[in-house]
């Protein structure tokens, strides 16, 4: 299992932190968990081409979480020519509505894609990408999810936990993601201490948790509840056993100089496994983050 940060930032634009993505790789499949703007162009660096995704999970549908969903879906399509499976989905509800007011005949992007299915100089460019016509519509497999809910995969798992984050106006998840090498826990975006994500993360191997803002920072008990701070990220990672903890959603004032730092040095107080401050592109071990090496 190869774990990549793609996008570890917020709505917030910004340079060094795209919006939420994390790329998993397992066997032959290669999995996104929210894909935020940004991401794709994050996916690219990392040595990702759109058509070789195979699974996307989204947590939620804030827009610094599924901007870059359709821009995966449509240039997978455009560039797989029909000769790559369509992209399995998963979110919870609406997932369907939204899918079909992006992608649909009466959709954002339907007169594009009508076009591109229709008109002699985009089936000349699908051609000469190796397809065969007629050409079909995207259709992705899309596949609304709850809490509770189990996905089977070709040698993995993901379990579907529930998040606390906009209830009741959003659905919110996370997901647990077990196979052979280990487990990853992404808690999407969840605040506070809830029992769901504790128990969404025992004993996993690494939890990648939102982290948006310091102790002491919230402006109301409300807003702790629905992003959480770092304090509380050390406690849920105490209480669930998680052997690593990835801090991201990283709002632009923590990345001042030794902000993050001081913040991880508080969280030792309370958890004493290892705590990885979260940038675009780090790749994050599954296992004791040690130097191995000194060149």
């Amino acid at each position: 299992m190869k774990i990549t940060l793609l996008g570890t930032g917020t709505p917030a634009p910004s340079l060094t932190r795209q919006s939420s993505s994390y790329l998993i790789e397992v066997g032959d499949d290669v999995i996104v968990m929210d894909h935020g703007p940004g991401a794709q162009h994050r996916l690219l660096e990392a040595g990702k081409h759109p058509t070789d995704v195979t699974h996307c999970f989204l947590s939620h549908m804030h827009y610094d979480h599924i901007m870059d969903y359709p821009r995966l879906v449509l240039q997978r399509w455009d560039l797989g020519a029909g000769k790559i499976p369509e992209l399995k989905v998963y979110g919870p509800q609406p997932l369907q509505r939204i899918s079909d007011l992006l992608l649909g005949e009466e959709g954002a992007f339907g007169l594009d894609i009508e076009s591109r299915v229709s008109h002699r100089l985009s089936l000349d460019v699908y051609e000469s990408r190796g397809g065969v016509l007629p050409r079909i519509k995207p259709a992705p497999e899309v596949n609304e999810v709850a809490a509770g809910d189990t996905i089977e995969g070709n040698g993995w798992r993901v379990v579907v936990g529930e998040a606390v984050h906009f209830q009741p106006i959003l659905e919110c998840v996370g997901y647990r993601l077990e196979c052979d090498d280990g487990v990853v826990v992404y808690s999407g975006d969840s605040g506070g201490v809830p029992d769901s994500m504790v128990e969404l993360a025992r004993d996993c191997d690494v939890l990648i948790h939102m982290c948006h803002f310091a102790t002491g920072m919230e402006p109301s008990p409300e807003y702790r509840l629905g992003c959480g701070n770092h304090m509380d990220v050390a406690e849920i990672a105490k209480r669930s056993g998680a052997k690593t903890v990835v801090l991201t959603h990283c709002i632009p004032m923590l990345d001042r100089p030794g902000v993050l730092e001081g913040m991880v040095q508080e969280m030792r107080g309370v958890y004493d496994g290892d705590v990885i401050i979260g940038r675009d592109l780090m790749q994050v071990p599954v296992g004791p983050a040690r130097i191995a090496r000194v060149d």
